[in-house]
């Protein structure tokens, strides 16, 4: 019986497995409280899966951030999967499906709605419920293809240190209010993730109008093999206007580097406002991924627009058998109730589908058609599928933080 449980003694074992997971190439360093103890590294619960209670060495461990995000328009518990590693000595042996699975009946213990991962490879967590929650697109370009913004709206742009983050918040917390997913951020957040807490810390500056806040931006410049690249990581703005002035700060920097790097969500609007957007070299890459904990649950504590509807979703779930089963979900102005149903009514659902599909429904990821099209919603009529589209509308979903 394997023995899953915090590891918050065992910062060197931790550190060991995850430097070989994910750094092996700088070799092992030697484990140093004062260097790795930082409070961005110290964020989080340790925790470990053991082969018996008085094991000392772990067969494999993760980390827990106990996060809330925006769903639908509101806040819901939701737990950041983060530094899975195995030893390459207990690989291939089972004990990471185990660990993922022990993770998730924690987080439901603990109330968890969504669980969201970075992954190392998407086919990896797929098969264990996690789909991708949000697409990143990566802007490149010469700051002089930024001249367009020069026309700047009126106001004025300024450094912004840890101490002053709650002057931006307002801006963020509106730009979340567009994005599914989006973290709600508390101060140790502010501080120690965005602020602090990386190899190099950024610069974040914001644009003010009228005395307020009303956009600002997060970046480094760094040196690509003799090339400076000025890399935004964080871009919010309130309106259009504010939008521009953060572009045509980051255009007044064409003495200074070479290449301006974006890092946005899918929906960014920066080669619809680009005079010549030619000059602006686009990727678009798969994000992080996201999966529901407790269907019964979740569907349940979510919000929805004022409809009357019904369905019976048969749910196919490889990790927690709680979810491995038929489901009943009622509507009725815009709050849900969700059951799980035992036969006759089990053995004739509307829809058949996995839980990364229905994780994928309910933040919008996905819309019901785009599914449907992909096979992915078994048994469903076209009744059936209008219904999930009109229970589970597509949003810009953006979940772009590391952890």
């Amino acid at each position: 019986m394997v023995d899953y449980r915090p590891i918050p003694d065992e910062r060197d074992v931790f550190h060991e497995y995850r430097r070989y997971a994910f750094t092996p190439h700088e070799g092992v360093p030697a484990y140093d409280p004062a260097e790795h103890d930082t409070p961005r590294a110290t964020l989080g619960a340790r925790r470990g899966l053991y082969e018996h209670a008085d094991d000392e060495r772990p067969r494999c461990v993760c980390r827990h951030y106990w996060l809330e995000a925006h769903v639908r328009g509101e806040t819901h518990a939701t737990a950041g999967l983060a530094s899975v590693a195995t030893p390459p000595e207990y690989r291939r042996a089972g004990y990471v499906r185990q660990l993922l699975a022990e993770s998730l009946a924690e987080y439901r213990t603990h109330g968890v709605r969504f669980s969201v991962l970075w992954p190392f490879r998407y086919r990896f967590y797929r098969q264990y419920g996690w789909d991708t929650a949000n697409r990143i697109v990566t802007h490149e370009c010469d700051p002089g293809a930024l001249s367009f913004a020069a026309d700047r709206d009126r106001g004025s742009v300024g450094p912004v240190d840890a101490d002053e983050y709650d002057a931006i918040e307002p801006v963020y917390d509106e730009w979340t209010d567009r994005h599914a997913l989006a973290l709600d951020r508390d101060e140790t957040w502010w501080r120690h993730r965005v602020f602090g807490g990386h190899d190099v810390d950024p610069f974040v500056y914001a644009y003010e109008r009228d005395g307020e806040p009303h956009g600002y931006l997060v970046y480094t410049i760094d040196d690509d093999g003799g090339e400076q690249t000025m890399t935004v990581t964080e871009l919010a703005a309130v309106d259009h206007g504010a939008y521009r002035a953060m572009l045509a700060f980051c255009y007044d920097h064409d003495s200074q580097v070479d290449r301006v790097r974006f890092r946005m969500p899918a929906d960014d609007l920066l080669r619809a406002t680009a005079a010549d957007p030619d000059e602006i070299e686009t990727i678009v890459e798969n994000g992080p991924m996201v999966r529901i904990v407790d269907v019964a649950d979740t569907l349940a504590a979510l919000s929805y627009l004022s409809l009357d509807r019904s369905l019976t979703l048969a749910v196919a779930d490889p990790l927690a058998d709680w979810n491995d089963r038929t489901f009943s979900l009622d509507v009725s102005d815009g709050r849900a109730e969700c059951a799980r149903i035992d036969s006759p009514a089990a053995d004739d659902p509307d829809v058949t589908l996995d839980v990364a599909t229905l994780s994928q429904l309910a933040v919008g990821a996905r819309s019901a058609a785009t599914l449907d099209r992909l096979g992915r919603l078994q048994d469903a009529t076209p009744e059936t599928v209008a219904t999930l589209a009109d229970l589970f509308p597509e949003r810009d979903v953006y979940l772009g933080e590391f952890f």
